[in-house]
């Protein structure tokens, strides 16, 4: 059981979330989300960036003391140990992610597996990194998992490919078991999601009927995946496993409908902003109700949803470090939520995203676009950040 009372949250908390942050990073912070407000400049900002970086020019150090900054680790994980300690001070701890994505060789795909293997060891007997996390398209061809999606024949080349994309997935399955680190495989793009779901409950029935080592991601702006948990929950209760459930509303909105349009299918992203937040909220309340047979990461940077957790395990009598119940958020954003979870005694982790620069830049433009996107998110930092500077006096 907890051992300290249970408080109040206050999400509008300014002095408690950027309590590590000095007046220096404040006032950087503050700017670097002025700049990304500007639509213009977010969608201007990648093709003049990318041309930069193939031609040589030196913007890397500009870059490095910005963006990257505020919303990565390091270029290593050996860099992410300033971030890992300074999120520990506030209780919060680090989910190391290796944020290399779009490459299409096996020998970039042997180096990703054994990377994400290297997070699994440092994160070994290691408190303040709690999770791990990896992407299938890191370890595997992207084009290779759209035509299992498709359920196109693969040549005998293909098959033995994918075969390998396997054999690396459980690796690191293998790994985080050896370790006792959980792992979280994270959600794709629709029309690859059916074979990397596949692979995720294989390596769940796999390596979690002795305890929480694997979880899935289930992305519920589609408008098929509250059901998708439920089956999946109905199997783990069959065949005794603890079902990994990471819980996010989703990430690629406008190319799955652009993508569903262009190529005449139904898309599979629910019709409004409310059906998603209502199968998101429905998810959280079967999860606390199954709570022996699920382990959640609860992933968002939705007030609302944070603030309905918090009351459901109020109401239930859950213990607030229960050690099923993880809430998420990605580094550099959403920090009053962040700092007074922990505050709170909940706990709680930060995507800490690692990897070169050039290669991690994708990763960038997605939240530098994410901000803008996400209703009020980017007026939402700015504010709180303004009246953190106001109490300061700054």
């Amino acid at each position: 059981m907890e051992s300290s009372p249970r408080k109040k949250i206050n999400f509008d908390n300014t002095e408690i979330a950027f309590r590590n942050k000095t007046n220096g990073e404040l006032n950087q912070a503050y700017w670097l989300f002025k700049i990304i407000s500007s639509n213009f400049l977010t969608q201007v900002g990648p093709p003049i960036t990318n041309f930069l970086l193939n031609v040589g020019f030196p913007i890397k150090g500009a870059i490095k003391a910005t963006i990257f900054k505020q919303f990565c680790g390091g270029e290593t994980i050996e860099e992410c140990e300033k971030t890992i300690e300074q999120l520990s001070l506030g209780h919060v701890g680090t989910i190391l992610d290796y944020s290399v994505e779009g490459e299409d060789e096996e020998e970039v795909f042997d180096f990703t597996c054994e990377e994400i293997i290297r997070t699994i060891n440092r994160a070994d007997g290691d408190p303040r990194v709690p999770i791990t996390v990896f992407k299938i398209t890191g370890i595997g061809r992207f084009a290779l998992l759209e035509k299992l999606d498709a359920k196109q024949e693969l040549t005998a080349i293909e098959t033995e490919e994918y075969a390998r994309v396997k054999a690396r997935c459980e690796k690191i399955c293998q790994a985080a078991f050896d370790k006792k680190v959980p792992v979280m495989i994270d959600a794709e793009d629709s029309w690859v999601q059916d074979t990397i779901d596949e692979l995720a409950l294989d390596m769940i029935i796999k390596f979690n009927k002795e305890g929480l080592i694997v979880y899935n991601t289930y992305q519920m702006y589609r408008h098929d995946k509250l059901a998708d948990l439920k089956a999946d929950y109905l199997i783990a209760k069959e065949t005794g496993f603890i079902l990994g459930v990471k819980m996010v509303r989703g990430a690629y909105m406008e190319k799955e409908r652009k993508r569903a349009l262009e190529m005449g299918y139904a898309s599979p992203i629910q019709p409004d902003k409310e059906a998603t937040d209502r199968d998101y909220d429905e998810s959280l309340r079967f999860c606390i109700k199954h709570l022996d047979q699920i382990a959640i990461v609860c992933g968002t940077h939705n007030e609302e949803s944070s603030r309905l957790l918090t009351e459901l395990i109020d109401q239930n009598n859950i213990a607030h470090n229960h050690p099923h119940i993880y809430f998420a958020q990605l580094l550099g954003m959403s920090d009053n939520l962040s700092f007074n979870l922990s505050d709170a005694g909940y706990n709680v982790a930060k995507y800490v995203p690692y990897g070169p620069i050039k290669a991690v830049m994708p990763y960038l433009f997605r939240r530098a676009q994410e901000n803008t996107s996400v209703a009020g998110q980017t007026g939402r930092e700015l504010g709180l950040i303004s009246k953190e500077k106001a109490r300061r006096r700054l």
